[in-house]
């Protein structure tokens, strides 16, 4: 397939540009491709808002981005209605909504209202500004960054709605020695983002995202994936567990995955590979739970309480 072919030089391409986060790219492009949203979580100066834009660059569409202050507004987000004095009548102006790509960069510095402001965005593909509805030119895909709550003074924590609108939060690291030596040595003379050219359409995406749904997942799977969702709202030191739309983001990122991989079929090693992605930003750990563990352990331990069902042929 043509789309697929020329998704996965956009990848290869980012990956030039983005050194050494090899697994957030790859997630960027199954959230892509799966219609959701990304949560990018690291220090400042890690890259988030640089893969963001090299993105923005590799895909022909419009890209547009926020930088999230205090004093931002809903309206700043989503758009007004204004009157024009000289026709004498209202106009709408639309926000950096009305875009293909948009970087929300550090969202936990907006205001719980402002951040409220891209709840149905996300979820709907559309904003309603004074009672008005517009849907959003698809397909529409939010990247946003927050700096680690706990190292920021004035920050305001998502909300568990906002928080489970985004498919996977995705943690970058510090590169490697030999990774941040290479960006010192690439970054000398000119930036390699500025050679960056579209490799794909708004149409070759909005194709994939298609081809994704037709991705055979048994019900084999299925139930191994919902065994996963289930053990979340079962376990001791969870408070709160997944939801629903959380079980079907993790069925959608692993068709996702299967297509980028060239399958046919959802195996089950894809959904334990995706599902800490898609767990760790909507659990919620009880009180007496998280003075002995981090989420990322209780995931883990989760996971592997689980047996994986064994592949026999597609397991049809």
């Amino acid at each position: 397939m043509e789309a697929l072919h020329k998704i996965k030089k956009a990848k290869e391409a980012l990956n030039n540009v983005i050194l050494g986060q090899e697994e957030a790219v790859d997630l960027v492009f199954i959230t892509l491709l799966s219609g959701g949203h990304i949560l990018l979580e690291s220090v400042p100066g890690s890259g988030k808002t640089k893969l963001a834009n090299a993105l923005a660059k590799l895909i022909k569409g419009n890209f547009r981005r926020i930088q999230f202050t205090p004093d931002v507004l809903p309206s700043d987000v989503t758009g007004i209605q204004f009157f024009n004095p000289k026709t004498q009548e209202f106009e709408m102006r639309m926000g950096p909504v009305d875009t293909n790509i948009l970087l929300a960069d550090e969202i936990n510095r907006a205001t719980p209202r402002t951040q409220s402001s891209l709840l149905e965005v996300m979820e709907e593909n559309q904003t309603t500004i004074d009672g008005e509805t517009i849907q959003l030119t698809p397909p529409f895909f939010v990247i946003a960054s927050q700096n680690p709550i706990e190292s920021n003074q004035g920050t305001f924590p998502l909300p568990e709605a906002q928080l489970d609108r985004f498919m996977m939060m995705v943690k970058m690291d510090y590169p490697s020695y030999n990774n941040e030596k290479q960006i010192l040595k690439n970054q000398r003379l000119t930036d390699p983002i500025n050679d960056l050219s579209p490799h794909v359409t708004k149409e070759d995406i909005i194709t994939l995202q298609k081809e994704v749904r037709k991705i055979e997942i048994t019900d084999i799977v299925m139930d191994y994936l919902l065994e996963l969702v289930r053990k979340t709202r079962e376990h001791e030191d969870i408070e709160i567990g997944v939801s629903t739309r959380a079980a079907l983001a993790l069925m959608r990122a692993s068709q996702s995955k299967a297509l980028l991989e060239e399958k046919d079929y959802v195996t089950p090693q894809d959904i334990k590979l995706l599902a800490p992605h898609l767990f760790e930003h909507r659990i919620n750990l009880s009180m007496e739970g998280s003075l002995r563990y981090n989420k990322e352990d209780i995931i883990q331990q989760l996971i592997e309480s689980v047996p994986v069902p064994v592949e026999m042929g597609h397991m049809k």
